[in-house]
C-alpha cells in the first residue's frame, strides 16, 4: 500500500468511523440470530435440516474470506470495505426469503460469504489505524461488533414479539444499515496500492505464522462458541435451574464479553498482548474449572462470566497480530478468520458430541483444556507488541484530505 501521512483529527475520526462499521456488522448478525426460528417456520425445514443449513454461513465465509485481498488492492480499502460491507447488509434480506431447505443453503452461503470478506476487509483497517495512531483499539473494535449484536437482537426481539413478518423486518433493517454503513466508510483511512505493489493472490495458504496466531483464536472461539450456546444448557440440565435463570447466564456472558472488549484496549496498551492474554487465559481456565466442579447455579454463572472475561480480548488481538505479522495483512487476517470461523462451527457440535458420549461436565472440561492453551501458546501473539511508527502529530494546515506520497 501507498504511504499516506494522516493528521491526528484524520485518524481519531477514522477510528470512530470503522467502530461504526463494526457496530453496523454486528447488527446484522444479532438481527439475523433472532429471526431464526420465523425462518425455520417459512422454509419448512426440520430441526436437523436447520443445523445442516446454519453449517452454510461458515462455508461460504471460509471460502470468499481469501478474496478480500485482491478486492482491497484493485478497488483501494475504503471502496473495498463500502461495496462489501453494503453486500453483507444487504444479504441480511436473503434466508428470510427461502422457501426451502436448497434455497436457504444456497441463501446462507451468500450470506456468509459476504459477512466473511467485510471481516477482513474492516479488520484489515481496523489494524492499519491501531498502528497508526500507536495504541490498542482493536478490543474495542470488537467491542463495538458486539455491541451492535446486542442491538440487532434488541431490534430483533422486539420484532418477534410484535409478530412481525421477517422478510420485511430484515428489508427494513438492512435498508438502515447498508446507509449507515455506506455513511461510516466514508471516513475510513483510504489506502491504495503503490503502482509497482503486485497484487495479493485471489486464493492462497494462510502464512505459517498466521496458523498459529489462528491457533491461539481457535481455543477462544472454541470456548466461546460452547458457552454462548450450552451454558444455558448446562445451567438448566446439570444444576437443574429454572429456565429464566439459565436464559440470564447466556445473556450474562454475552455483555461480559462486550464489556470486557471495549475496556479491553487500556489493558492491553499498559501489560501488551502477550501478558494480557496469558493473565485472560488463566482467568479463562480458572472460570471454565468453576463451571466444571460449580455445586449451584450461582458458582456456575460465576465461571461463565470469569470464562467471558478471559476470552473476550483475545481474538480481537490475534487479529492485530495477524495483521502485522507479514507483508500482507489481509491474507494473514483471512487465515485466522477462516481459522476461527471454523472453530465457531464446530464448537457447538463438538461440545454436544462429548456430552452424548460422556457428560457436558466432561464437554467444558475440554474447554478448561483449551484455555489453559491460550496461556501457553500467548507468545504467538508478540507481533502485536511490535513497536509502532508513531504519527506525525501535525500536518499541512491545509491537510483537510490525507496527502499520498508517491
Amino acid at each position: 500500500m501507498s504511504e499516506v501521512i494522516y493528521g491526528t483529527r484524520e485518524l481519531k475520526r477514522a477510528r470512530y468511523a470503522v467502530a461504526t462499521v463494526f457496530c453496523v456488522h454486528g447488527a446484522v448478525t444479532g438481527s439475523f440470530a433472532t429471526r431464526v426460528p420465523w425462518i425455520q417456520e417459512h422454509a419448512g425445514v426440520s430441526a436437523g435440516q436447520l443445523g445442516l443449513a446454519l453449517a452454510f454461513p461458515a462455508i461460504g465465509a471460509s471460502v470468499a474470506m481469501p478474496l478480500a485481498g485482491s478486492i482491497s488492492h484493485r478497488f483501494g480499502a475504503r471502496t473495498a470495505l463500502r461495496g462489501l460491507l453494503a453486500l453483507w447488509t444487504l444479504a441480511l434480506t436473503l434466508p428470510s426469503l427461502a422457501p426451502n431447505l436448497l434455497t436457504l443453503c444456497v441463501a446462507l452461503f451468500v450470506y456468509g460469504a459476504t459477512a466473511g470478506m467485510s471481516d477482513v476487509a474492516m479488520n484489515a483497517l481496523g489494524v492499519e489505524v491501531e498502528t497508526r495512531l500507536d495504541k490498542s483499539i482493536m478490543s474495542g473494535l470488537h467491542g463495538m461488533w458486539s455491541a451492535g449484536a446486542l442491538i440487532g437482537s434488541a431490534g430483533g426481539t422486539l420484532a418477534a414479539h410484535l409478530g412481525a413478518d421477517a422478510r420485511l423486518h430484515h428489508v427494513l433493517a438492512a435498508g438502515v444499515l447498508t446507509v449507515a454503513g455506506f455513511v461510516a466508510c466514508r471516513w475510513v483511512l483510504d489506502l491504495r496500492p503503490t503502482e509497482d505493489e503486485e497484487p495479493p493472490p485471489r486464493f492462497a495458504l494462510p502464512p505459517k505464522s498466521a496458523l498459529l496466531i489462528g491457533a491461539v483464536g481457535f481455543c477462544a472461539v472454541f470456548a466461546e462458541g460452547a458457552s454462548l450456546d450450552w451454558s444455558a444448557v448446562y445451567l438448566k440440565d446439570v444444576l437443574d435451574t429454572s429456565a429464566g435463570l439459565a436464559a440470564a447466564c447466556t445473556t450474562g456472558f454475552t455483555l461480559t464479553m462486550a464489556i470486557a472488549r471495549i475496556a479491553g484496549d487500556r489493558v492491553v496498551d499498559r501489560f501488551g498482548a502477550v501478558r494480557t492474554v496469558r493473565i485472560s487465559g488463566i482467568g479463562a481456565a480458572f472460570g471454565a474449572l468453576m463451571v466444571v466442579v460449580a455445586p449451584n447455579p450461582v458458582v456456575a454463572m460465576a465461571g461463565f462470566g470469569l470464562l467471558g472475561l478471559g476470552i473476550a480480548v483475545v481474538v480481537p488481538l490475534a487479529f492485530a497480530a495477524a495483521g502485522r505479522s507479514g507483508p500482507n495483512p489481509s491474507q494473514a487476517i483471512a487465515g485466522v478468520a477462516t481459522i476461527t470461523y471454523t472453530s465457531g462451527l464446530v464448537a457447538p457440535s463438538a461440545i454436544g458430541t462429548i456430552a452424548e458420549t460422556t457428560s457436558l461436565v466432561v464437554s467444558f472440561g475440554v474447554v478448561t483444556v483449551l484455555a489453559c492453551g491460550l496461556v501457553v501458546f500467548a507468545g504467538v501473539l508478540r507481533a502485536g507488541d511490535r513497536t509502532r511508527a508513531k504519527v506525525p502529530e501535525q500536518v499541512s494546515p491545509a491537510a483537510a484530505d490525507p496527502v499520498r506520497k508517491s
